[in-house]
């Protein structure tokens, strides 16, 4: 950038030695001399401007990059709570048009704001060495220039500011039509929700046509400004020259540095009109990377690993952020490999909860979740989730094969140990109908039934290798038939076995054979035992038995 600096500022000296020197006394040979130095001087400037660009533009992207993984890894390493801190929409802006405004400003830092104070420094003194009595004509055009853009900018930072807002709203409002399209069209809330996005969209149009107009005027104030700044120096150096104080050659260097001088405010302007939009950028991304997780692992963590698995609850209480009530109070049991626990209660009893504290999404206030033997907060957070196979209440599949999804738990999976889990998912037959293992999964296995998503997510987890596997009202979308198959798979499979199965359930049929079943009711434990023992004794397990059985029918 000095290079090309000194470069550009050598050729008003050259223009007036050639105006001076050759074009004053007719010598042709000293023009072409200077004219080739120009040349030569051009040449080097555009050199050194192309690797500037190369480089700056390297950098800034290499910038965007970086802020991107860092962003992503973050957001990787959060717990739920974090989650709930901040809204997917705003995480989405965050990670591209926030990075974006930053890129962009690094971009025009790494060009104009250091080429600016070098060029300003420059052609100032060249100027001055030029001619010193036009030199007062800065006094007078630059602190203009500066009042106005500050005038400019004073308005538009605010209005900056806002539209990084302005933006999470509007994608927040278009990813949740996107999303929940069906459910828009079901209800005929058509109207309703395009107007939303409408009242959004102009808002956010409205802000960017504000600021938009209130910048462009800088352009034309600074353009008279410089027309202004010409005349005087036209004005006044023509009188230098017609009493011969200074010649032809310097009028027109001193012209040319005088634009140098008010470029370089120019380009610091527009640096600092987008400085304020790139800060709001900023302070959004350093808002994501400063969040700590709640969730980190022990300096010394525990061995997790063991010959004989187990899962227990001791005592546990637990209450999530900012809650006046506890969601789950006094939880104990105990489980040994082999066994399946079973749990089942009404809608917000605390199920999803309960399980969400086993691979240790949110931490207990009280008690301890022990994985075998040893509590979970003791243990290295990795190690522990390799651990523990989660089948979520929503199957989410992600784009590529259905082989890619299946190894997400067990990257070294062979084809006969995926086919394995197939069959125990009962997925086997609707697999091969697709075309195989190799078969295409859609974003969200938007081509496969609801069924066939939750069952491909349950073979996913049972390829994995785990001392407990988790399923959360997983099999809710089977049939009765289907689902009675692969609870029989699971108990007969020698792998599964060895570890802990834990069945969140509606369906009684679904417990019912279960070694262990607890229910729920308002976050506390008010059954525990098996089906025979509490369709006896316990009062919640009855109530729920008889919802779901109808008149005459046969009791299990």
């Amino acid at each position: 950038m000095i290079i090309q600096v000194v470069a550009n500022l050598n050729l008003p000296s050259l223009t007036s030695d050639i105006v001076n020197n050759g074009v004053a006394k007719g010598d042709i040979s000293y023009i072409w001399k200077i004219g080739f130095e120009m040349i030569g001087f051009s040449l080097l400037s555009v050199a050194a401007a192309i690797a500037n660009v190369l480089l700056a533009a390297r950098s800034s992207q290499k910038l965007g990059q970086n802020l991107r993984s860092d962003i992503y890894r973050k957001v990787m390493n959060f717990s739920n709570d974090e989650f709930n801190q901040v809204e997917t929409s705003s995480l989405i802006t965050r990670t591209t048009n926030d990075v974006v405004q930053i890129q962009n400003v690094a971009m025009m830092a790494l060009r104009m704001m250091i080429m600016a104070p070098i060029m300003l420094i420059g052609a100032s003194f060249l100027a001055y060495n030029k001619s010193h009595q036009l030199s007062w004509i800065f006094v007078i055009s630059i602190p203009v220039l500066l009042i106005c853009i500050g005038l400019i900018m004073g308005f538009a930072i605010p209005l900056f500011r806002a539209m990084q807002t302005k933006t999470d709203r509007l994608n927040l409002v278009f990813r949740e039509g996107l999303t929940g399209v069906r459910v828009i069209r079901a209800f005929r809330q058509d109207k309703f929700e395009q107007d939303r996005f409408e009242d959004a969209n102009q808002d956010y149009t409205k802000n960017s046509i504000k600021v938009n107009t209130i910048v462009a005027f800088a352009f034309p104030v600074m353009t008279l400004v410089m027309s202004g700044t010409n005349v005087a120096i036209v004005w006044f150096g023509a009188q230098l020259i017609s009493s011969q104080t200074m010649q032809v050659g310097n009028m027109i260097a001193f012209m040319t540095y005088a634009m140098q001088v008010l470029m370089s405010f120019m380009m610091l302007a527009m640096v600092m009109s987008f400085l304020p939009r790139a800060s709001a950028s900023a302070a959004r991304i350093q808002e994501v990377l400063a969040l700590k997780s709640s969730i980190n692992s022990p300096a010394q963590p525990e061995n997790v690993k063991a010959d004989t698995k187990s899962l227990v609850f001791d005592h546990v209480d637990f209450r999530y952020q900012q809650a006046e009530q506890t969601a789950l109070t006094d939880i104990d049991f105990a489980a040994t490999a082999g066994q399946t626990v079973a749990i089942i209660g009404g809608t917000g009893s605390g199920k999803t909860t309960l399980i969400n504290l086993i691979p240790r999404f949110f931490d207990v206030e009280n008690g301890a979740v022990k994985i075998n033997g040893s509590d979970v907060r003791q243990q290295d957070v990795q190690a522990l989730h390799e651990e523990v196979a989660l089948v979520p209440q929503k199957a989410t599949l992600f784009t590529g094969t259905i082989r890619d999804n299946l190894k997400f738990g067990k990257e070294d999976a062979t084809d006969d140990e995926i086919w394995q889990a197939l069959d125990i998912a009962q997925s086997t037959d609707f697999v091969k109908e697709e075309g195989g293992l190799d078969a295409h999964v859609e974003q969200g296995g938007g081509n496969f039934s609801g069924g066939q998503r939750q069952r491909l997510a349950i073979a996913r987890a049972l390829v994995k290798h785990a001392s407990v596997y988790v399923f959360d009202d997983s099999f809710s979308a089977l049939d009765f038939k289907t689902d009675a198959l692969l609870r029989s798979q699971l108990r007969a499979d020698k792998r599964i076995q060895q570890s802990v199965v834990v069945i969140v359930a509606q369906r009684i049929a679904t417990v019912a054979d279960a070694d262990l079943i607890l229910v729920l009711d308002n976050g506390k434990l008010v059954g525990k035992g098996t089906h025979a023992e509490l369709k006896a004794t316990n009062k919640v397990y009855q109530e729920i038995m008889r919802s779901q059985l109808r008149e005459g029918e046969a009791e299990l």
